[in-house]
């Protein structure tokens, strides 16, 4: 008997028509129980099977209401799933209720599919078509909720834009934008014209979607990763961003061009891209990437790593992409005309190196970390070729033809006012030549100026200084006059000492230079005059022995022709600067009345009135004309 209840209590009812049987087996025990034609060990038998068999029953009962328990919960939340369906409208556009309602549905369907998953009859036919029809409906919340995700995206998501990108897209910039080949060109700029615009708007996080919905952004990604559906919501919200920077992108003027494209652009083209592409970087950085990885911190921060992962995902595109850009720049032409650029691109991807190292913090993100900081070595590389690059250009620039008039010459102003940009950023640059040697074997340098209490930087603009020195002094030679010689030296230094002295290269090259400098101009006018002014002042000289009459009429005749032809060829030489040509005016009126009034009051016997061509206030006149750049004739002029 012990092996019967044994076999008994073993078996357990797997489908519905096993548990039918049960029922109607205890039936039959308790009819066969109630005949009197039963003995009494075979009654005790019956007794026993029916209580096993009982509790079988009750056991089946109970699965069987449980079942009916299920199937209606389903079935309800399976109604408002279903519901959705067929209605096009959207579910959180309808209101708070209702979104709330729905995914209570699915919640509830998650819970059933749970339930029957760990029932001890799972396996029941009738539980397996309930866990397939929860799992299908299921499915059908998780696609629509990926619909409402990417609709209430869409209808959120924050419209702005720096305040730069409503200006003109493309400026001017006067000194970077000149080759050192085309210095002709005299109207180059004086200043930098570094942007700065969009300052404010960059230091500051934006809401990429309203404040509000994020809390409804959560509540699908909550319930969609407890349904196991967390890759179909981080593939949908990293798909959208993904796509929503690659518009700003657009709005922004960037165009994503290959290396190969950007290095075959021409210099006016990519100059302009430069431009927005620093202006763009410093946002996208500083504001649109701080504020998208807010909002994954915000929806998926308490699911740990994949916020990372997912930021990461959705801004790689666009990061290697300015990345991409600037590393066309670092292995382009260096190319003069191209520093100052270089220098805005390295200096603001120096600015936003912590900025790149605090988004991209987490192991996944190191790889754009790694060619961030690359990139600003190998464009650092660049600026400090290309600098070099301009020191050897100057030294070398070539000239055939001398400068007309004497004049400051167009490559004196083009480096002066480039040297004056580059004072700007000397931080960088005393950062970037250290330890780089200035090539000044290109030009013989001062050995007695001690250059060991200055800074990188100014030890090199000292070394411009120099090369332009010296090619300046190679294109007076191009002059036959050497007193023009003299006049152009003059011009180019003065100028020069002029551009130091009301910029701060003062700070950097010293005052030491300045007297230097100063004392060279001054030795070329000095050379001027004596080279202009000692032969026809010579001709006003005394004599120790009485000279004949005859002698000194041909002296002074001679005095008025001389005089005539340095008026006829001086005054068509120019010195630009007012003051410089006052001073040397002056100079020269001080020796030359001085020596003529004496020459006429000693010989005014010899020479009397009628015979003198020219009053010495008529003199002093005519050489507050010289150097006016207009060339002039005495003898149109004289009245006698």
């Amino acid at each position: 008997m012990g092996d019967v209840m044994e076999d008994l209590s073993s078996i357990t009812p797997t489908n519905e028509c096993e548990e039918h049987v049960f029922i109607a087996a205890r039936h039959m025990l308790k009819a066969l129980g109630a005949s009197k034609n039963v003995s009494n060990d075979l009654r005790r038998l019956l007794a026993d099977v029916d209580i096993h068999l009982s509790r079988r029953t009750n056991i089946t009962e109970t699965v069987l209401d449980g079942t009916r328990e299920v199937e209606e919960r389903l079935k309800l939340a399976q109604e408002k799933v279903m519901r959705w369906e067929s209605n096009r409208s959207m579910i959180w556009a309808s209101g708070h209720e209702e979104a709330s309602e729905y995914l209570q549905a699915v919640y509830e369907i998650q819970r059933l599919m749970e339930s029957l998953r760990s029932s001890p009859s799972s396996s029941s036919g009738k539980q397996k078509e309930l866990l397939d029809r929860a799992h299908s409906v299921l499915q059908m919340a998780m696609e629509r909720l990926e619909l409402e995700l990417l609709h209430i995206l869409a209808q959120n998501k924050q419209s702005f834009e720096p305040e730069y990108v409503s200006f003109r897209s493309c400026e001017e910039d006067f000194v970077s934008d000149v080759s050192i080949v085309s210095t002709e060109d005299e109207s180059i700029g004086d200043t930098s014209r570094r942007d700065s615009s969009g300052t404010e708007s960059e230091n500051h996080i934006v809401d990429l979607v309203h404040p509000d919905i994020i809390s409804y952004i959560k509540s699908i990604a909550n319930v969609m990763f407890a349904s196991h559906y967390d890759q179909e919501f981080c593939h949908a919200f990293t798909n959208f961003w993904k796509d929503a920077l690659d518009e700003y992108f657009f709005t922004l003027g960037i165009d994503k061009l290959s290396i190969e494209g950007l290095l075959k652009m021409e210099w006016n083209c990519l100059n302009c891209k430069i431009n927005k592409w620093i202006r763009a970087v410093k946002f996208i950085i500083r504001v649109y990437l701080a504020g998208e990885k807010r909002l994954f911190d915000q929806v998926l921060g308490e699911f740990g790593s994949v916020y990372s992962t997912c930021f990461v995902e959705a801004s790689k595109g666009s990061m290697l992409c300015m990345l991409n850009f600037g590393e066309a720049m670092a292995i382009g032409t260096r190319r003069p005309e191209k520093l100052f650029k270089l220098l805005d691109m390295y200096e603001v991807l120096a600015d936003l190196l912590q900025d790149v190292d605090s988004l991209f913090s987490s192991e996944i993100g190191s790889f754009i970390r790694t060619e961030f900081h690359e990139l600003l070595m190998k464009l650092g590389d660049t600026v400090r070729a290309t600098f070099m690059e301009f020191g050897h250009e100057v030294a070398l620039y070539p000239s055939t033809n001398p400068c007309n008039r004497g004049v400051v010459h167009p490559l004196t102003k083009y480096v002066m006012n480039y040297i004056n940009v580059i004072v700007e950023y000397a931080s960088s640059l005393n950062l970037l030549l250290g330890g780089v040697q200035d090539g000044a074997e290109l030009v013989p340098f001062d050995q007695n100026i001690s250059l060991d209490n200055f800074c990188p930087l100014a030890h090199h603009l000292r070394s411009l200084m120099s090369y332009l020195e010296h090619n300046l002094d190679k294109k007076s030679r191009l002059y036959k006059d050497s007193s023009l010689k003299h006049i152009f030296m003059m011009n180019n230094l003065y100028y020069m000492v002029q551009k130091v002295r009301v910029s701060k290269l003062v700070t950097l090259v010293g005052g030491e230079w300045i007297r230097e400098y100063t004392a060279k101009f001054q030795n070329h006018a000095t050379n001027y005059e004596r080279g202009t002014w000692k032969p026809v002042l010579s001709l006003l000289m005394d004599d120790e022995n009485k000279t004949r009459k005859s002698i000194l009429k041909e002296r002074y005749r001679s005095f008025n022709i001389s005089f005539e032809e340095v008026y006829k060829n001086q005054t068509g030489w120019f010195i630009p600067d007012t003051e410089l040509r006052k001073d040397l005016q002056i100079s020269i009126s001080q020796k030359v009345i001085h020596a003529y009034r004496t020459f006429i009051g000693k010989n005014s016997s010899v020479i009397d009135e009628k015979h003198i061509k020219y009053t010495a206030d008529e003199l002093e006149n005519f050489l507050f004309d010289l150097f006016e750049g207009s060339p002039m004739r005495l003898h149109s002029i004289h009245k006698r």
